[in-house]
């Protein structure tokens, strides 16, 4: 036992005797410096600097775009790029079992087991076909979807108008607020008018029509037309964004674009508008007051 406890105290000893640590000029012995340790403190020093290395590591890995580089880690854009390919998966395979199961439907007809080939017995199997993939009580619509979708579905998106049928009086607004900078002319071949206008002002449709054209080409930037009744059509140039697409239809005085300065012709904010009926240029001036 005493040997023991004479072993426990030299190492106790040896732990805690301090020893010096002195930086010496080689040249001139002066003292620059000094430092004084003991193996219990170059021990708890050790511990803490490991304990800190280690936790700024496993912060650096977890919040830092380091992670991945680390085997088993995957990337952000890696997960929204497998999550798209799940869903686009999910639907092709959702439109190939259609096809299937009216390949199905119609198999009885090409091998002639089916004699009477009538476009209402097709139609019949080709429902059955879709029913069996996409059943409408999983959908769960409510009341107000279903009134809404009615509602959507009975207009006509691309009505085609017919001059000869509709002959009733259109009344046109102006497009946008502004000053007229340059006007119609015929002889230069300007079939429009100008409006100088601030940018990004909302550009709104003259009348009620379905909008054929909606991109962006080189020489007038952003463009957009709407087909109206009596062979009208309106068209307006140099935008800055476009807010709707072709084959949306638009009511009287919704905003369609806005002001903008794009294209290669443009001379500075402003819009560029046209009017057409029954393939012919005709005044604005004459059907809109922009006073």
């Amino acid at each position: 036992m005493a040997k023991e406890s004479k072993k426990k105290g030299k190492l106790r000893q040896k732990l805690v005797d301090k020893y010096r640590l002195v930086v010496l000029n080689e040249n001139t012995f002066e003292e620059r410096f000094s430092l004084k340790l003991s193996r219990l403190n170059v021990f708890v020093i050790g511990s803490i600097f490991s304990i800190l290395l280690i936790a700024f590591t496993i912060l650096l890995i977890a919040f830092s775009p380091l992670r991945e580089y680390i085997p088993g880690y995957s990337s952000t854009q890696l997960k929204i790029k497998a999550t798209k390919l799940v869903y686009q998966a999910d639907s092709l395979k959702n439109k190939l079992a259609v096809l299937e199961n009216y390949i199905t439907a119609l198999k009885p007809v090409f091998t002639g087991k089916i004699e009477n080939t009538d476009s209402v017995i097709l139609d019949s199997l080709r429902e059955k076909a879709i029913k069996e993939v996409i059943d409408p009580n999983k959908l769960n619509a409510t009341k107000e979807d279903s009134l809404f979708r009615e509602k959507i579905e009975s207009k006509n998106r691309f009505a085609l108008y017919d001059g000869n049928k509709n002959k009733a009086k259109i009344v046109f607004f102006a497009p946008v607020t502004g000053s007229i900078s340059q006007q119609f002319n015929s002889n230069n071949k300007h079939f429009a008018i100008d409006i100088v206008a601030k940018v990004d002002s909302p550009v709104k449709a003259v009348a009620d029509g379905t909008v054929i054209l909606a991109e962006w080409t080189a020489e007038t930037g952003y463009v957009i037309a709407i087909q109206h009744p009596n062979q009208y059509i309106s068209v307006y140039k140099h935008n800055g964004t476009l807010l709707k697409q072709q084959g949306d239809f638009v009511k009287s005085g919704e905003v369609i674009a806005s002001v903008g300065d794009t294209g290669e012709l443009t001379t500075g904010p402003h819009l560029h508008f046209e009017l057409w009926n029954n393939g012919y240029p005709v005044n604005p001036i004459n059907y809109i007051d922009f006073e």
